[in-house]
């Protein structure tokens, strides 16, 4: 079983500054001369980590990392206005053009692989090929089976705790609720309500229970970015018109792609995956049988390493 290259730290970071307020934070790491990948990162609103360095061979890749708005250390934090898929997908073309890239390869898990989508639905001329995990089709059914009802069934005694905060009467629409919460002016409420929604993911997100995810997602700066941006993306549709992904995977039929997803994944469920691979069925589709959601589960790092490689080799960078 493939695990993680060893850790390496960024040869170069920048701020790149695209619409007012947003500054975002860019790293690169692993080869300056190797073959570019676009790390996108989950939530929306979680931001990159360390270890998300570590499914590329350093010695072949050259490694891009960047917070998007709102997340991790860009800036503003947790910041609301300007942020939306649309945005998002501008600032990934802007970093591209930047850092004088032709085409890369795009890696993303959860929020990142809709995220990767829409990109390379949008620019596929500029996407070598796409490496995505924990399929996120964010369509109101898959809203609605996370944070309104389905997922409380499975994990009954922590959703107890994500309903807390929220009255009696305002949970038919708790999206709606936790957006009042997340968006009030009492920091406190905000703080409460944050904590509550982030960890009512990372007490799901894999297949066994993670002390240090746990705590990760219940860190207060961690999931007030997290719940409030989350919240804001879901209460506007995620900024995609109906099935728009489905729609439009045409667009990316001859881009190389592997889709990885775990059996057990109670975030989001199995179904987006192979909905996405029913339209898109020139795409490696690897269901992972003793996984979740998170990326940092054995198998699905086993598969997400064994495919960076496999890629490399697809795209000649690396001999068979």
């Amino acid at each position: 079983m493939q695990g993680l290259y060893p850790a390496i730290e960024p040869y170069r970071t920048r701020r790149l500054s695209v619409e007012a307020p947003h500054e975002l934070h860019i790293e690169e790491s692993g080869n300056s001369d190797g073959l570019p990948v676009l790390f996108l990162h989950g939530g929306p609103g979680a931001g990159c980590m360390p270890y998300h360095r570590r499914f590329f061979d350093p010695a072949v890749y050259r490694i891009i990392l960047f917070d998007q708005r709102g997340a991790g250390r860009s800036t503003p934090h947790a910041e609301l206005d300007g942020n939306t898929t649309q945005a998002l997908v501008s600032d990934i073309e802007l970093i591209r053009q930047e850092l004088g890239i032709e085409a890369w390869v795009v890696f993303g898990g959860s929020w990142g692989s809709t995220l990767g989508l829409v990109y390379a639905e949008t620019y596929p001329e500029k996407v070598l090929g796409l490496i995505l995990r924990g399929i996120f089709l964010c369509r109101p059914q898959d809203i609605e089976w996370f944070y309104q009802h389905g997922a409380g069934r499975i994990f009954p005694e922590y959703w107890e705790q994500y309903l807390a905060p929220v009255p009696e009467a305002e949970r038919d629409d708790m999206v709606s609720a936790y957006y009042h919460l997340l968006t009030s002016s009492d920091e406190s409420v905000r703080l409460e309500a944050a904590k509550a929604w982030s960890l009512w993911e990372g007490r799901t997100i894999s297949l066994l229970p993670c002390k240090d995810t746990e705590q990760t997602f219940g860190d207060p700066h961690f999931a007030l970015a997290m719940a409030r941006i989350e919240c804001h993306y879901f209460m506007n549709n995620s900024f995609l018109e109906p099935d728009q992904i489905l729609q439009e995977a045409h667009k990316i039929k001859n881009i190389p792609g592997v889709i990885i997803h775990g059996r057990y994944d109670v975030v989001c469920a199995v179904d987006n995956a192979l909905a996405l691979h029913t339209v898109w069925p020139q795409a490696d589709l690897h269901i992972i049988s003793d996984a979740g959601h998170a990326a940092s589960e054995p198998g699905i790092i086993d598969a997400l390493v064994s495919a960076t490689r496999d890629m490399a080799r697809k795209l000649k960078r690396i001999e068979s």
